[in-house]
């Protein structure tokens, strides 16, 4: 899995995936015609303007050199900056596979990295399965406010972190890797060359870690030295030695 910013050439993968997810998941309240507003609406003749906003942020899932999930983002605020996570829609064919929480989680650290001191998500407050996917993955709904889409007004749940800081946040993940379930801690990360290293779990409490996972390639298979360096054997994601993340974090 490779998790990237989007570019303009992505626009006509984007535009297919967010109709086929409001398809799959919104049929049950929004009509066809809605649905074509809407990706009219967002991802239309304009959309490539907005990938090149600087208060905009798109990422893209790539498996196997196919963009299969994207997540919509931008940056609010001249002083304590919000981090809002628009929309996230994931492929229905690649759902079910953990993509959807690590895009959220990729997306989250790539607004704090920009600068964002808080993060905000959006989900139409009819979409039971994306009001639950927050709310399992550490946030809080914390408002309401009304989009409009085509020629109707809906009703979005505002979701944020009760607590900002990786410490602070609670996404906890079950995952099945290399054949063993595991619980992957997102709120325990530690800086990589290519993509952070997350704390890995045998049990849902969290007693003792099993392992690091490493966030660019989802593999095990790494090894830690007495000076906290970690190096993944998969793709080579490197940390540093503990009094460079002491440093520089």
């Amino acid at each position: 899995m490779d998790i990237r910013e989007a570019t303009e050439s992505d626009t006509d993968a984007i535009r297919s995936i967010a109709r086929q997810s409001l398809r799959s998941t919104y049929t049950d309240f929004l009509d066809e015609e809605t649905v074509d507003d809407a990706i009219e609406q967002w991802y239309g003749e304009s959309f490539g303007d907005e990938l090149a906003d600087d208060h905009s942020l798109a990422l893209v899932v790539e498996r196997d050199g196919e963009i299969v999930a994207f997540s919509q983002n931008d940056l609010i605020g001249q002083q304590h900056r919000t981090g809002r996570i628009l929309w996230l829609h994931v492929d229905p064919d690649h759902r079910g596979s953990g993509t959807g929480v690590r895009l959220l989680v990729r997306t989250r650290e790539k607004l704090l990295q920009e600068g964002a001191e808080r993060i905000h998500c959006f989900v139409l407050e009819d979409n039971e399965g994306g009001n639950e996917f927050y709310r399992e993955h550490g946030f809080e709904r914390a408002g309401q406010r009304e989009v409009d889409i085509g020629d109707e007004t809906f009703v979005e749940n505002v979701y944020a972190e009760s607590e900002i800081g990786d410490e602070g946040w609670g996404a906890i993940d079950e995952l099945e890797i290399d054949g063993q379930r595991l619980y992957v801690s997102y709120g325990e990360a530690v800086r990589g060359s290519k993509s952070p290293f997350y704390t890995a779990y045998e049990t849902a409490d969290r007693d003792e870690r099993y392992a690091w996972l490493c966030g660019h390639c989802d593999s095990l298979d790494n090894a830690m030295d007495s000076m906290g360096r970690i190096e993944c054997n998969a793709c080579g994601n490197r940390r540093k030695a503990t009094r460079w993340d002491a440093s520089y974090l």
